[in-house]
């Protein structure tokens, strides 16, 4: 069963986009897809510091071979008033799967809006790479890729770098930091857990925007379903 659990990293980078805070845990993408003929839902709520809320749900599935599609979005409220929503359209394969004590190669590309832009967007790419340690306890991520800002109409080199480490069985420790080609990154924390190994995933994340002068903050709570075989 797959271990895949990660937020895209390009969502990640577009919120850090003026006025949008990031969060989710995991935001650094692996080197895995969802398993053949399976399909898995990630939903998350983000608190933000200022009354700002987002709510996710990215739905993904593998039709049977070596390529995950993920179809989803979200929508926002600021100050109890809504918001414009995002969208995300996003393919996704490998070049070499994760292997315990070895190391994963991917390519991910796709579409995605901003939330709060009025639909504002661009394409974007990006190659998550995954090296596992210590059977598996240790896995560090690194991403790296670019995306088109439509609405400044610029093309930005993008970069993650995550790590998850294991506490007990069930139990994560995940930590990164990502970033654009220039300016200050942005950092999060938290822990993972697994209600019902490969199958139900709780987890929550705080983290912090370093650009941000006033230094806002965000909580992150999420949970994660996976199928088995559908077909």
């Amino acid at each position: 069963m797959s271990s895949r659990r990660h937020r895209p990293c390009l969502l990640a980078l577009l919120a850090l986009a003026p006025g949008v805070e990031a969060a989710r845990p995991m935001i650094t993408d692996d080197a895995r897809i969802t398993d053949p003929q399976a399909c898995q839902l990630e939903t998350w709520a983000q608190l933000r510091e200022h009354d700002g809320r987002e709510f996710w749900a990215l739905p993904a599935c593998n039709p049977g071979g070596n390529f995950e599609l993920t179809l989803g979005g979200a929508f926002a409220r600021q100050d109890g008033a809504a918001q414009s929503g995002a969208v995300v359209v996003q393919g996704k394969t490998l070049f070499k799967p994760l292997e315990t004590n070895g190391w994963g190669l991917g390519l991910a590309a796709g579409y995605a809006t901003q939330v709060a832009s009025g639909q504002s967007g661009g394409p974007y790419f990006y190659l998550p790479g995954s090296l596992s340690l210590a059977d598996d306890r240790v896995v560090v991520h690194l991403n790296l890729g670019a995306t088109y800002f439509g609405d400044t109409r610029e093309t930005r080199m993008t970069w993650c770098l995550g790590s998850e480490t294991a506490a007990t069985e069930r139990l994560y420790v995940i930590a990164e930091t990502f970033g654009l080609d220039t300016g200050r990154p942005s950092l999060q924390g938290g822990l993972r857990y697994w209600a019902v190994p490969g199958r139900v995933q709780i987890d929550t994340t705080v983290g912090t925007n370093l650009a941000d002068p006033h230094g806002e903050r965000w909580l992150s709570i999420g949970l994660r379903l996976i199928s088995p075989p559908l077909f």
